[in-house]
């Protein structure tokens, strides 16, 4: 089974990527822009298909691993 995780900066956490990138598109002629926002994603490639077994080990390499749940929020999409 195939697993996407998109990990994202909590919302009131800064974020000068998205910051810098929205400068950039500005300076490129982009109007009418109000924010970019970065984010992460990890396409992860598991034996198991068993879908419970599968989302609980993604929700602790989440935890231990991907993301940094102080500053980090994360989104897992199974995908068959």
């Amino acid at each position: 089974m195939k697993v996407q995780v998109q990990i994202r900066l909590k919302k009131g956490v800064a974020d000068p990527e998205g910051d810098n990138t929205l400068k950039a598109l500005n300076l490129l002629g982009f109007k009418g822009l109000s924010a970019v926002h970065s984010a992460k994603l990890f396409e992860i490639e598991l034996g198991e298909e068993n879908r419970e077994t599968v989302k609980e080990q993604v929700e602790e390499m989440c935890r231990r691993l991907l993301a940094n749940p102080v500053i980090q929020d994360y989104r897992i999409e199974l995908i068959p």
